[in-house]
């Protein structure tokens, strides 16, 4: 239990690096675009002709803060965003979307409520009686202030959702909104009702988080090194970002007004002095203590720990560890990117790293107690030591007590590190056994035997995909598949070799027929295919087969004698059944004005062999296309090419404009109803670019076909040639079974 906990925790820390990346990229922007359009700094160094206003640079560097602080602004959709796709396992897009999707419906949910219960007046304002700052605008809307803890609980429980449902099948009537499809639908459901939870709760959450940031930054400098022990000591763990993030991002880490607004968090609060640094007379320290530290023992401590190293190498290894340490030092130092340099004794002599953990800690502290305020973005490496400490000027960050601090810092380093690995002979870089090879050592290289262990359990427990690898072995096996992909009803496949596919294995595992077209082949299974899908993929991943030597010209000629056997016997059933009389009829009218004929006429060999269903095709002449009967819109395809639709007297049916029309992307069609809409019969349901579907598309011929009819249920062509929409097409008997 408590490994699982582990790994959850680390996957969390992990998902949490996407949006922490942008970081960097928005400090840069709104670190020089703060620093060079403030007046003090350009009349300080006599720019005013290159920076002045109204200048093009002035212009370039006014957009570029506004950038940067856009970013700031809407960090907890970007976490959102990110934890999502950090958590997901498979089909990441689609958590992404979800996560959006989820995100905007939870917070207006909470501004529904806050209006229900007056705190948000009619005219937007908000009551008198609610606490400053509780409130905020949310990417336009008004919601309780949540900051970045509302995008990861949306992320959270997105990637939660999405891992459990993205493979979902549903009854047929339902299954295209099945998969992948019902992700971004559970998400909208959920957080609906997350939104009204977090309405009555967050206050409470909210409170306790003011109390724990008032504890923290009520233990003075105690507790800004207890901070930064903690932090550097997860390093190995890989759960320092799930616990100095709410330090930096939320109200844990402090709160304060700058420029007007209540901002929580030491990031954000040196984000917002940033921008508003004509106003600042010197940054917060207390906001800056969770990371102005790190410059201290990032720029100058671990490189005298590296020295020592150096020092402490055999002489015959010496230049070998000296170009690795050199590397790794720079690293450090321009970057901020500690893990070579750290990771190098952590494993060969922990020790030394609880050395680090204590002094780095202190270092926090000691840069709280001389009131450095030097932001950053990622971490406290030299590029952004200059952007936020020595461009703002010494007088608002005190960055000049970083170098008497560092040189202290490097001694200390240096000394310490320097008795201990001769003491206790650390194996250190370059004083490793002579059949031991120099290198700096990873996580990797710790976690490499594990994973390998981990693998062959893996292995050992996976249970096979028996539908996946039946649907392999018919197209030739994995190394005959080149590309996999689906539309609405049929499993797209590019296969290498056409002669290794073998039709019989393929429609033994449900499929309705298979159509080859050069390399492609199209398996039909119906609106289950996304699952299918995803689950043939996975199986892909997962197999190291090669192929598979099956007589595919034999077993298609197996298969085809086979289809046409029962297609024979299904022609002669249906002959049988023609000649009694049908206990019931339900008219199905054209959607279109064009000209009709049965479906086996249509040019394409799964329609045309009923594969999908049975119906009739409609070769349109205008480009409207109206609802057949009084009924249900079920769904619009993404590609719009293509609805689904039920109708009141409870025939399902797809209206599938063209042939190959998926391809065309949505081009040419203009979708009038959304799924679930009741429309009646005439309503217009699409228009269609004639002109361009007939340039693009190899046929403009439509089916119109009843995707689930039972066993006793017949289709009779009705009209064979020019038809009028609204006029009947066919008729779907019933007979006695």
């Amino acid at each position: 239990m408590k490994d699982k906990i582990f790994g959850v925790l680390q996957r969390v820390g992990r998902s949490f690096m996407l949006p922490i990346a942008i970081l960097p990229v928005a400090g840069l922007l709104l670190g020089l675009g703060s620093s060079f359009t403030n007046t003090t700094t350009i009349e300080t160094y006599g720019l005013q002709w290159l920076l002045g206003d109204k200048t093009i640079l002035h212009a370039l560097l006014v957009i570029m803060n506004a950038v940067g602080s856009a970013i700031f602004d809407n960090l907890p959709l970007i976490f959102a965003v990110g934890v999502a796709i950090g958590m997901a396992k498979k089909e990441k897009e689609v958590s992404a979307l979800s996560a959006v999707i989820a995100y905007f419906v939870m917070n207006v949910s909470i501004n529904a409520m806050l209006k229900i219960s007056g705190k948000i007046l009619a005219d937007g304002s908000i009551a008198k009686d609610v606490l400053d700052g509780t409130i905020t605008s949310v990417c336009g809307i008004q919601s309780l202030q949540m900051g970045v803890f509302g995008g990861i609980i949306v992320g959270l429980g997105v990637a939660a959702l999405h891992n459990r449902f993205y493979k979902i099948e549903l009854p047929n009537a339902l299954s295209f909104f099945g998969g992948t499809r019902f992700v971004p639908i559970i998400s909208t459901v959920a957080y609906l009702f997350v939104g009204i939870l977090m309405y009555f709760i967050w206050p409470t959450v909210q409170n306790g988080i003011y109390v724990l940031g008032g504890v923290v930054t009520g233990t003075g400098y105690f507790g800004t090194l207890l901070f930064g022990i903690i932090k550097r000591a997860l390093i190995p763990f890989g759960l320092h970002h799930v616990f100095y993030m709410p330090f930096w991002q939320t109200a844990v880490g402090g709160t304060m007004e700058v420029a007007g607004h209540m901002v929580e968090g030491g990031q954000n609060i040196f984000f917002a002095q940033l921008a508003d640094s004509a106003n600042i007379a010197h940054f917060s320290a207390d906001a800056t203590r969770y990371f102005s530290g790190e410059f201290i023992f990032m720029i100058f401590g671990l490189p005298g720990a590296a020295l020592a190293m150096y020092k402490c190498a055999k002489p015959e290894k010496k230049k070998q560890a000296g170009s690795l340490l050199l590397s790794a030092t720079l690293a450090c130092m321009f970057t901020g990117i500690t893990e070579p340099l750290e990771f190098s004794f952590l494993f060969v002599a922990p020790a030394l790293f609880a050395v680090q953990v204590v002094l780095a800690g202190s270092a926090y502290m000691i840069a709280h107690i001389l009131n450095i305020a030097v932001g950053l973005t990622f971490s406290g490496g030299l590029l952004d030591f200059f952007l936020f400490g020595i461009l703002q000027g010494n007088a608002k960050t005190s960055w000049m007590l970083v170098i008497p601090v560092g040189i202290v810092y490097f001694l200390l380093y240096y000394f310490i590190f320097s008795f201990l690995i001769k003491k206790f002979d650390f194996k250190t870089p370059g004083r490793e056994d002579d059949d031991t090879e120099t290198k700096l050592y990873t996580k990797a290289d710790v976690n490499a035997r594990k994973a390998a262990k981990d693998t062959k359990a893996s292995d050992d427990k996976a249970t096979v995909d028996e539908l996946s690898q039946t649907i392999s072995r018919g197209l030739g096996g994995k190394a005959n598949i080149s590309d996999v992909d689906c539309c609405a009803t049929r499993l797209r496949i590019t296969v290498i070799d056409p002669e290794k596919v073998n039709d019989v294995l393929l429609k033994s595992t449900g499929a309705s027929g298979v159509v080859h077209k050069g390399q492609g082949v199209q398996i039909i299974y119906g609106p289950r295919v996304t699952v299918i899908k995803s689950d043939l993929e996975d199986y892909l991943a997962s197999v190291t087969e090669k192929h598979f030597e099956d007589d595919a010209a034999e077993n298609n000629t197996a298969g085809a004698s086979k289809t046409k056997d029962s297609n024979t016997s299904s022609d002669k059933a249906q002959d049988s059944d023609v000649e009694s009389e049908p206990t019931s009829t339900v008219i199905i009218s054209s959607p279109m004005t064009g000209i009709a004929a049965d479906l086996s006429t249509a040019p394409d060999e799964a329609f045309a062999g009923k594969m999908m269903g049975d119906g009739a095709v409609v070769t349109p002449e205008e480009g409207v296309v109206v609802a057949p009967e009084d009924g249900t819109v079920l769904f619009v395809f993404d590609t719009k090419h293509a609805l689904g639709f039920t109708t009141d007297s409870g025939i399902g049916m797809i209206i599938h404009v063209g042939i190959d029309t998926v391809k065309l992307e949505g081009k040419g069609f203009d979708v009038q109803v959304e799924a679930g809409c009741h429309v009646n019969k005439g309503d217009v349901l699409m228009k269609l670019d004639l002109d361009y579907l007939k340039a693009n598309a190899p046929s403009v011929t439509t089916p119109v076909i009843c995707t689930e009819l039972k066993d006793n249920q017949k289709i009779r062509l009705i009209t064979d040639g020019p038809i009028k929409a609204g006029e009947p097409l066919y008729a779907v008997d019933t007979y006695e079974k």
